[in-house]
């Protein structure tokens, strides 16, 4: 879509009339995402298709995740689903991967979940998902299990640790190379970040050649490696692909806030892909990530300053077989905290803003819904919704204080998703402390 750059600058002060009434109309009450089998039955609807991108307007609001486990066990149980990818490290997702399909805990360096945010993904909501997950494979044959995968690139350190712990096993002369190659990102690997300044304003010498040496290292032995477990160098190659890949953040970080941002969502999309291409044909997947990553970027003020993200990729490659769905809420309480690296607080999340589709979704007077304009009969609707306003995208981080600058951007929603859940009051997510919780075994995915 061709967007007016004057017209999305002249967003009104007010939600227009004509979209509160259309989405009355069409906005579909919800039960709570509690009510798990009623709830996932709304999102039948979608399961004809290859992706479903869910989202989440925070990283700690209690009723998103609850619902996008509601709808995921619905897509699993019902419509083939057999691919849960989330916006969380590849090493750390192959912890709760180990536990829900019942296979022996892959080898680490250190713990799991441990890099700030931690509440994002160790928290109760989580684990109960894992839990049933468990459970729903647990009579399933092991190539009919659905998995639980990270895709994102920040574990250097890890993805490191497990190229070099898969090569122990299957080829040590290899992994003598391996760490040699390794060993000009090994000092760096505590602190990556250091690794990019050293880089870009240190002038030091990049490590780019030996991790992409690696990784083509590991793709020429692919056919004598796969003989002997296939899942397990599936595994390898990710975590090499990862190391690449985060080689390349680390610097690019330190030149633009774009070029970090695209190359973050370009690899967890090709992660995607991969998932996708070693299930095999007729696999079908499921996103959890940030409304920012599963919209389409193209539809909004990131799109406009040169930011794609996973939903405009997914777009493009899948067509209308992939479905974006964003979250929204108007108030409650949200897991965050008040700057990078410091401690999770509960806070209180603001009233939408007047101007936003928030506030539009809140004169519905629906508790909860799901509004979907992606059938021909909604063509009415998916045109209002063509109408820039303000949308809000807390992170892991909230400044109340500075909402319309740190969390406000302008978007257009119709273009943006193909359909908008909505939570007029929220809490916050209950993230778990550093003991094991009553009555969890031993197994349980974070390693507690």
């Amino acid at each position: 879509m061709m967007v007016d750059q004057g017209l999305h600058n002249r967003i009104s002060g007010e939600v227009p009339v004509a979209l509160i009434d259309a989405l009355k109309r069409h906005a579909e009450p919800l039960p709570s995402p509690d009510q798990t089998e009623a709830f996932g039955a709304f999102f039948d609807r979608f399961g004809d298709a290859r992706v479903v991108l869910l989202g989440e307007a925070t990283h700690g609001t209690s009723e998103f995740y609850r619902a996008r486990a509601a709808i995921t066990r619905r897509l699993i149980e019902h419509r083939g689903f057999t691919i849960v990818a989330v916006e969380a490290d590849w090493p750390d997702a192959a912890q709760i991967d180990d536990y829900v399909r019942h296979q022996a805990p892959r080898p680490r360096r250190g713990d799991s979940f441990v890099r700030f945010p931690t509440w994002m993904w160790r928290n109760v909501e989580v684990l109960e998902f894992a839990d049933w997950l468990r459970g729903h494979n647990a009579a399933l044959p092991e190539n009919s299990r659905a998995s639980f995968h990270g895709l994102d690139v920040y574990s250097l350190s890890e993805s490191m640790h497990a190229v070099l712990a898969y090569l122990d096993t299957v080829d040590p002369d290899a992994a003598t190379e391996a760490r040699h190659r390794y060993g000009c990102l090994t000092p760096w690997q505590d602190e990556p970040a250091h690794y990019g300044r050293a880089v870009v304003h240190g002038g030091r010498p990049d490590c780019e050649d030996q991790a992409v040496n690696q990784l083509r290292a590991l793709l020429t032995h692919r056919l004598e490696y796969l003989g002997q477990d296939g899942e397990a160098w599936f595994d390898a190659i990710q975590n090499a692909r990862i190391v690449r890949a985060a080689e390349r953040y680390y610097r690019a970080m330190y030149r633009s806030s774009t070029e970090s941002w695209n190359l973050r969502d370009r690899h967890m999309f090709e992660t995607l892909q991969a998932l996708l291409a070693h299930r095999g044909d007729g696999a079908k997947a499921i996103v959890w990530a940030h409304n920012s990553h599963v919209g389409n970027a193209a539809a909004t003020a990131m799109g406009w300053q040169g930011e794609f993200n996973i939903g405009e990729l997914c777009r493009t490659a899948y067509g209308d077989d992939a479905v974006l769905i964003g979250f929204g809420t108007n108030t409650g309480t949200v897991a965050a905290a008040s700057d990078w690296g410091a401690d999770m607080q509960v806070k209180t999340v603001r009233p939408a803003r007047p101007d936003s589709y928030e506030e539009a979704f809140r004169r519905t007077g629906l508790a909860r819904s799901l509004t979907q304009w992606r059938t021909h009969d909604r063509r009415e609707l998916a045109h209002i919704l063509r109408t820039p306003l303000l949308e809000r995208a807390i992170g892991v981080v909230y400044r109340p204080e500075t909402e319309r600058l740190s969390h406000y951007f302008e978007a257009v929603l119709g273009e943006q998703f193909d359909a908008w859940v909505w939570f007029d009051q929220t809490r916050a997510v209950t993230p778990l402390g550093h003991e094991r919780p009553h009555g969890a075994p031993e197994t349980w995915p974070f390693g507690l």
